[in-house]
């Protein structure tokens, strides 16, 4: 039975379950019916960061245009434009035993694609959740469920998955932000064009 979780709300992973080794990060949303004419598209990304919070390498920014990284240890399943149907909308699998000793924490966000363009935000989306499925055995092992707290935002820190003393954790964070893609990829030490 999956554990569901509140906003900061730490899990163990791999201590409780030491048989996970590849995870499946399944993220999911509706929208609320706007007249805006223009079909939300929201992306999941991943961000391989250092223990300084930052991303080292370029490859090791996972988003639709890069399907894969911290050598092979990351893979982004691909864009889902729409957002439409049931259950996981897009989805990021990492096997923990490939993800390279510089990573130490991998930062789950979701943005919104050419928001401001659209005149779109968060507020504009509902039953937004993110959940971890035991890759090898396809159990929901916990969920986080986001809530309606957001208006303005048009990036979202959903979670991250970290090491802590040679295991893997897991954090719901549920941190909005101004500045779509652009803003997450300065917080994380990318360079933006």
């Amino acid at each position: 039975m999956a554990i569901n979780l509140t906003k900061g709300q730490r899990i163990d992973l791999t201590k409780t379950n030491p048989n996970l080794k590849k995870i499946i990060v399944g993220l999911g949303w509706d929208t609320n019916k706007y007249a805006g004419g223009y079909d939300f598209d929201l992306d999941a990304s991943a961000f391989l960061a250092g223990e300084d919070g930052k991303v080292k390498y370029d490859q090791d920014f996972v988003f639709y245009n890069n399907l894969e990284g911290g050598n092979g240890s990351v893979i982004h399943t691909g864009d889902n434009r729409t957002g439409e149907g049931d259950g996981d909308d897009e989805q990021i699998k990492i096997e923990f035993d490939k993800v390279p000793s510089h990573v130490h924490t991998i930062g789950i966000a979701v943005t919104i694609h050419d928001a401001v363009q659209r005149n779109q935000n968060f507020g504009q989306v509902s039953n937004a959740y993110v959940r971890v499925i035991n890759e090898e055995t396809n159990e929901e092992i916990l969920r986080y469920d986001l809530g309606e707290e957001f208006s303005v935002e048009t990036a979202l820190v959903v979670c991250e998955i970290y090491r802590h003393n040679g295991e893997w954790k897991f954090k719901a964070i549920g941190s909005g932000f101004q500045g779509g893609l652009a803003a997450l990829c300065r917080n994380y030490g990318l360079q933006v064009d």
